[in-house]
C-alpha cells in the first residue's frame, strides 16, 4: 500500500528503518527484508551503515529480484553538513555509498547547524567537532532548503523532507519555501501523539512518516535512562488488550493504529516472523473508539532528545 504525496509521487506506507542496524548484517538484513516484500528504507549518514544498506539492495537488483525503480530508499543530511554549499557534495557521498544515482527521498534530519567535519576526518561525524565539542554554526534553515530545492530540480532527489521540526518551525518553512516538503519525519507513537503537527501537516498537505513507533522499546538499548523508567507500550493493558481482540501482535496494533489514520511506518526486526508482521498493518482496521483509546495514552513524551543521550549543550536545547 502507498501514499500519494503533494507533488503526485507516491511512497510506501511500511518501511524498513536502518536505525542501529549492526554493519556486519546490514547488508543481508537489507536483502532478506526486500525479499520478504519490503521497498521503503529509510536511511542516514549518522547511522554509519549506508554501504552496507546499498550492498544489500544491489545483490537484490542483481539477483533480479527487484529493479532500482521499485525501492524507494530514503537518506537524510547530517548537522554538519547544513551550509548551503555542503548540501550537494555530501548528498552526491551518500549516493555514492548506496550505489544509486538518485534518493527517493532526502530529508533533513534535525533543524539544527553544527560546525563541519570533513568526512575524510571523520564520517559519519556524529555531533562532535574535530575538538570533540558540540558548536553550533549560523546555517540558516532557509538556505539549507533552498539547496534541497537545488537537488529536487537536479534529479539528486525526487522528494525532499524534513525531520525533528517543530510547528514554529514547519510554518516559517511555508513562508520561505519555493516547494514545500513532501514529508515531515517525526517520533510519532501513543506516548508523543504530537496532535498538533498532524494537524499542520494536513492542513499543508504535508505526508507523515512516524519513526519509533513502539516508543520506549525504541531506545532501551541506546541506555537511555528514560526508556528504561517508563512502561512499555508493548506491554501496556491497552495495547495487549486490543492485540488480542483482533488476533495481532501488539507491535500491529501500534503500526496500525498510525497506518490507520495515514502516518507511513518504518519499524525494523531481525526476527523473520516479526519482520513479516510487520508489513501485514494495513489490510485490517480497529474501531474509530479503539484507536481513540489508543491515542488517550499521550503523554507527550519525548525520547529521541539530545539531552537525553547526555549531549549537553544550550543550543539543543530546543529539543527538549
Amino acid at each position: 500500500m502507498s501514499v500519494t504525496l503533494n507533488n503526485g509521487n507516491k511512497m510506501p506506507l511500511v518501511g524498513f528503518g536502518l536505525w542501529k542496524v549492526d554493519n556486519a548484517t546490514c547488508a543481508d538484513t537489507v536483502y532478506n527484508a526486500i525479499k520478504t516484500g519490503y521497498r521503503l528504507f529509510d536511511g542516514a549518514c549518522d547511522y554509519g551503515n549506508e554501504k552496507e544498506s546499498g550492498e544489500g539492495v544491489a545483490r537484490a537488483i542483481k539477483e533480479g529480484i527487484v529493479k532500482r525503480e521499485d525501492l524507494f530508499i530514503v537518506s537524510k543530511l547530517w548537522n554538519s553538513f547544513h551550509e548551503q554549499e555542503r548540501v550537494e557534495p555530501i548528498c552526491k557521498k551518500q549516493l555514492e555509498d548506496w550505489g544509486v544515482d538518485y534518493f527517493d527521498l532526502y530529508i533533513i534530519h534535525f533543524p539544527l547547524a553544527i560546525k563541519y567535519v570533513d568526512p575524510k576526518v571523520r564520517y559519519p561525524p556524529s555531533w562532535n567537532d574535530e575538538d570533540g565539542k558540540i558548536t553550533p554554526i549560523k546555517a540558516p534553515l532557509h538556505e539549507t532548503w533552498a539547496a534541497f530545492e537545488s537537488l529536487q530540480e537536479k534529479g539528486l532527489a525526487k522528494n525532499i523532507g524534513i525531520s525533528n521540526y517543530n510547528g514554529g518551525l514547519l510554518l516559517d518553512l511555508t513562508r520561505y519555501a519555493k516547494k514545500l516538503p513532501q514529508t515531515l519525519q517525526i517520533e510519532h507513537h501513543p506516548y508523543l501523539v504530537q496532535q498538533h503537527m498532524l494537524d499542520i501537516c494536513k492542513a499543508y498537505d504535508i505526508h507523515v512518516t512516524a519513526y519509533s513507533s513502539f516508543g520506549p522499546s525504541s531506545f532501551i538499548e541506546t541506555g537511555m535512562q528514560i526508556s528504561k523508567d517508563t512502561p512499555l507500550l508493548l506491554e501496556h493493558e491497552v495495547i495487549t488488550g486490543l492485540a488480542k481482540k483482533h488476533n495481532k501482535t501488539p507491535a500491529q496494533i501500534l503500526l496500525r493504529w498510525a497506518t490507520q489514520r495515514g502516518i507511513a511506518v518504518i519499524p525494523k526486526s531481525n526476527n523473520q516472523n516479526r519482520l513479516q508482521q510487520n508489513l501485514e498493518v494495513t489490510g485490517w482496521d480497529m474501531e474509530q473508539s479503539e484507536i481513540e483509546k489508543i491515542s488517550a495514552l499521550d503523554k507527550n513524551l519525548k525520547f529521541n532528545s539530545p539531552i537525553n543521550y547526555g549531549l549537553d549543550h544550550p543550543g539543543l536545547l530546543c529539543f527538549a
